[in-house]
């Protein structure tokens, strides 16, 4: 076959798949890849351990994202019904991902928390991202098959039993309730998505809401009494306490916080210009990881941020508008899926950077600095793609049939 026939074959193959939602990922990418270099470039540059190379991580990153970007085109190539069959092999395999932490010499401990893998010869990975996924296929493979039987709360547990075994030995083992809390998030919104009745759900929800506002409001009263400790009872319960009376912790737990938000106040309405931040100066920890949002409410102000936002808004509708659309449960559990792992991580990442909830290590997605996010978060895109391409050429096969009788 010839060059340009080649090439031919592989727009058209390019144009088949849903092109509104691959240019909302390659915005969000592009966007990205522009403020990780103007968040990272100052701390780049003035380190050794980057060999002092302003664009350090935005080359890490490019790499990362072109490997992501193809593994995506390929995995959008494969019937996303022959995953089904690794559903086991998934759970199974993210099992002895975690298990794999406490290994020496494989576990990599950053800052007391044992999240990274390290592959001899290849570098270090973080388990939570094949994690993800792979506990997205199984709930998908393993609700569409019991689909027809959730009809009562015990069902629904039972099906949630494994994703709760998954999410506990993340919180044991890597001391990750961030992931924990999402990787249980997602599973149990694809389950909730096939669930008939929704009003057991509403009275958990706001009886727990309930417990939340009656717990936060006991601390807040034991701050304003000085009975509150000082927050040596543990890191999280710290910064809980940092996050109620953050001027209290200003120069410890809470100054992270606390530079963020002055970062978003200082950007105003268009912002200090693109590279102009003052706080990602040494004020704010890695600004080109978590609170990346941060970076950019200051240098792009609040019309940056919201062009951000309505790209993630649009991104999900499109997700969503595909599970709407796809053959199957098992592929509209998918897509589900993938609509909860970055719902989730976009609002509690700005939740966070916002002071609305306690610092977590959330990342933002396609924006926060991070070679295995970007992968496996494109090939959650890559599966999403095949979903909607073969659900549209079935429903356009039937309208041609429908027609031709």
């Amino acid at each position: 076959m010839s060059g340009k026939k080649k090439k031919r074959r592989f727009l058209s193959s390019l144009l088949s798949y849903d092109m509104n939602l691959i240019v909302a990922v390659i915005f969000l990418m592009v966007f990205g890849l522009i403020m990780i270099y103007s968040a990272s470039y100052y701390t780049a540059s003035m380190s050794e351990i980057f060999h002092h190379d302003p664009t350090y991580f935005l080359k890490s990153q490019v790499q990362w994202s072109v490997i992501g970007l193809a593994v995506m085109l390929v995995v959008a190539n494969i019937d996303y019904h022959r995953w089904r069959y690794f559903a086991g092999i998934g759970l199974v395999g993210s099992v002895v991902l975690i298990l794999l932490l406490k290994v020496p010499g494989l576990g990599v401990t950053v800052k007391g928390a044992t999240r990274w893998l390290r592959v001899p010869g290849l570098g270090q990975f973080q388990v939570a991202e094949p994690v993800k996924v792979a506990m997205i296929l199984f709930s998908a493979a393993l609700i569409s098959s019991n689909a027809s039987k959730i009809k009562d709360l015990k069902t629904f547990i039972k099906l949630m039993i494994p994703t709760a075994v998954v999410s506990f030995l993340i919180l044991k083992i890597s001391n990750n309730m961030s992931t924990a809390t999402i990787v249980f998030g997602i599973c149990f919104l694809m389950a909730f998505m096939v669930y008939p009745k929704y009003y057991p759900f509403f009275i958990a929800g706001g009886a727990g809401a309930a417990g939340i506002g009656a717990l936060i409001l006991y601390l807040k009263k034991s701050i304003a009494a000085g009975t509150a400790g000082d927050g040596s009872g543990g890191f999280r319960s710290a910064r809980i306490l940092a996050w109620l009376d953050p001027y209290s912790y200003e120069s410890d737990k809470a100054y992270q916080s606390l530079q963020a938000l002055y970062a978003i106040g200082s950007g105003g309405l268009f912002g200090k210009g693109l590279g102009n931040s003052i706080q990602k100066l040494g004020s704010i920890p890695e600004p080109y990881n978590d609170m990346i949002f941060s970076i950019i409410c200051e240098e792009l102000g609040i019309f940056g941020a919201g062009l951000v936002i309505l790209m993630f808004v649009y991104l999900l509708y499109r997700l969503y508008s595909v599970a709407q659309q796809a053959e199957d449960v098992f592929g509209r559990l998918l897509v589900i899926g993938v609509f909860s792992h970055v719902a989730l991580q976009v609002v509690l990442n700005l939740m966070v950077v916002t002071s609305l909830f306690p610092t977590t290590g959330v990342t933002l997605p396609f924006f926060s600095y991070g070679g295995t996010a970007s992968v496996f978060l494109l090939i959650e895109i890559g599966m999403v793609l095949n979903v909607e391409k073969r659900s549209r050429f079935k429903r356009e096969k039937e309208l041609r049939e429908a027609r031709m009788e």
